[in-house]
C-alpha cells in the first residue's frame, strides 16, 4: 500500500568488469574478500562521501545481500545522485556467481 521511491537493481552478471562498484561493507567484511577495483566506503561514511561519488557514470551500490545497498542507493537518490544501482545479492551472489574477488587480510578470499 504504501510504497517508497523504486530502487534501481542490477544482478551480478549485468555489471561489467571496469563497473564503478560501490561496497559499503564495515571494515572486516571488505578485508575478507571483495571484488577488484572496487571501491570502499562503509555505510556510515557515505553521507561524508557524498562528493567522492561518480555522476558521470553508474555507480553500483553492493554490501553482503543487497539490504545496506539498497538503503544507501534510496539516500543516494534523495540526495540528488539518480546514477546510483542497487547489487541485488550482493556479495554472496557475487561470489556464488564466481566473480573475481581478492583479500585485504591474508586468507582466500571469502564473503563474511
Amino acid at each position: 500500500m504504501f510504497r517508497g521511491p523504486s530502487i534501481p537493481t542490477a544482478s551480478v552478471g549485468d555489471i561489467a568488469e571496469d563497473a564503478y562498484l560501490l561496497d559499503v561493507r564495515e571494515d572486516d567484511e571488505w578485508a575478507a574478500g571483495h571484488a577488484p577495483g572496487a571501491v570502499h566506503v562503509p555505510m556510515m561514511q557515505i553521507p561524508a562521501s557524498l562528493g567522492d561519488i561518480p555522476t558521470d557514470r553508474d555507480v553500483f551500490v553492493v554490501c553482503r545481500v543487497g539490504g545496506r545497498s539498497a538503503q544507501v542507493v534510496a539516500f543516494l537518490q534523495q540526495n540528488g545522485v539518480d546514477n546510483a544501482i542497487n547489487v541485488g545479492g550482493g556479495m554472496q551472489s557475487w561470489e556464488a556467481t564466481g566473480r573475481a574477488m581478492v583479500s585485504e587480510d591474508g586468507g582466500a578470499p571469502r564473503v563474511v
